[in-house]
């Protein structure tokens, strides 16, 4: 081989060995995971809240889809699903529930501004993030109804916050969002691009990270789990709201109160959640018993003082009953049958029993129990529950909680990110390489480059 190729051969093994060493393997590189519950607070405009229920516009707003509302004038949007990506700190979740704002009412009872803002998602990569919603707003003017899915609504300031890590919940808190000029449009002109609107802050949670060395269980391991289809409840959990325009009937003017929660029941905004479930599921027979631990007591003005506790979930024949016993003016009544739901099919996946978001009724017994406020028959919040007939089964994260919860936003915090069981810093290159260790890949391989360079060049000289 010529001296020329035996040098450059020399040089480029040399090189090609250096980086062997001291760069990571490309297949270490973590995949997304998926991100599998929390929720959104965000007020939209605080002003715009302001002026759509105040004496110029005289209008109002409701809420769709299990949206609620957290502190003085905030909108909390619930079930985060999406992924995120601890390596390159890619972060993407949606949530659900809606706003519609109404206001200037005309005379043939619609109403000049009218506009829905529903289903946000955040989508955080390379530094910059995006709030989009889905858009339903009537034109200033031409009265024109548009609809838009997925709007790119406000870009979201990061401020330098270091997004990757390998932790199991991601928290964003008060976020600055801006208006986005297709935003503009869609807010149907009332204001220009570049205009600031509420902070935006969320809670979510991430899916542990799985074991790559982990063992694929085995066929018969396999075929022995999905036997066991019926028998004991190990675990479990049911979330309900009871009723949303109760929840603000109780916090609202009137009322003027609040409600407190204790037995190791949890709080989520628009749901609550009871858990430690006990009982037994027959598959052949289609049926569940199921107890939970957990008790939520509202209290207000004008005599309001109503406890639950102790609830149940039972299924037979396709259809389900939730019962709690019932404290009302000193008095408790046990086992109440308070709603009735749908429950066709109870079947088992991955060790769980599961009904989803089911659509309820108030029962004449519940009826009774809220002090005739709702007749029988009235629809109530839908109800959820999970029960763990697996021991190593994993309950689903409470909708809209998130674990650790979000606080109430607060203008004063600065943004920040949290992902527990994580070191990083705003210095570190997304390759994961210390910033000593780039530089010295660098210096290396310059010398490298540098001494075969000189080597070739005595070469030449040499006569």
């Amino acid at each position: 081989m010529p001296r020329r190729a035996r040098i450059r051969v020399l040089t480029v093994a040399l090189f090609t060995a250096l980086l062997g060493t001291l760069l990571p393997a490309t297949g270490a590189h973590a995949a997304a995971r998926t991100v599998q519950g929390g929720r959104l607070d965000w007020g939209v405009k605080s002003s715009f809240q302001s002026y759509i229920t105040g004496p110029i516009a005289q209008g109002s707003y409701s809420l769709t889809g299990g949206a609620a509302t957290v502190g003085a004038s905030q909108f909390r949007f619930h079930s985060a699903r999406g992924s995120y990506d601890g390596a390159s700190g890619a972060f993407s979740s949606s949530f659900s529930g809606g706003v519609h704002f109404v206001g200037h009412k005309k005379d043939d009872g619609t109403y000049e501004l009218d506009m829905t803002l529903s289903n946000p998602s955040v989508r955080v990569a390379g530094g910059s993030g995006t709030l989009y919603v889905d858009v339903v707003s009537r034109a200033k003017g031409t009265g024109a109804v548009t609809s838009s899915h997925q709007v790119p609504f406000a870009t979201l300031a990061l401020g330098g916050i270091e997004m990757t890590g390998d932790g199991d919940a991601v928290t964003l808190n008060n976020l600055p969002a801006t208006l986005t000029s297709q935003g503009a449009r869609s807010f149907a002109g009332y204001y220009t691009a570049g205009t600031a609107l509420d902070p935006v802050s969320l809670s979510a949670d991430v899916a542990p990270k799985k074991d790559a060395e982990q063992p694929t269980p085995s066929a018969s391991a396999t075929k022995k789990k999905t036997k066991d289809t019926s028998g004991t409840v190990r675990d479990g959990a049911v979330d309900w709201g009871v009723r949303r325009t109760f929840r603000e009937y109780v916090t609202g003017d009137i009322a003027q109160g609040g409600w407190k929660l204790a037995d190791g029941a949890r709080d989520g905004g628009a749901l609550f959640r009871f858990p430690d479930g006990a009982g037994s599921y027959d598959r052949e027979k289609q049926s569940l018993d199921a107890e939970f631990t957990g008790s939520v007591r509202f209290t207000g003005e004008h005599g309001l003082d109503l406890e639950l506790a102790d609830v149940s979930v039972a299924v037979t024949g396709g259809k389900g009953t939730l019962r709690a016993d019932v404290t009302s003016d000193g008095r408790t009544t046990k086992d109440t049958a308070l709603v009735t739901f749908a429950a066709k099919s109870l079947a088992v996946r991955d060790g769980l029993v599961r009904v989803d978001e089911a659509p309820t009724k108030l029962t004449a017994a519940g009826a009774k129990a809220f002090g005739g406020m709702y007749r029988a028959g009235t629809a109530m919040d839908p109800v959820s529950l999970a029960v763990a007939l697996d021991a190593d089964a994993t309950l689903p994260a409470l909708p809209d909680l998130g674990s650790p919860a979000s606080p109430s936003p607060d203008p004063s915090d600065t943004p920040k990110t949290t992902t527990p069981g994580t070191k990083s810093t705003a210095a570190e290159p997304s390759s994961g390489l210390p910033g000593g260790a780039v530089a010295a890949i660098a210096a290396a391989a310059v010398l490298v480059l540098a001494g075969a360079g000189a080597l070739l060049l005595r070469k030449r000289r040499r006569p």
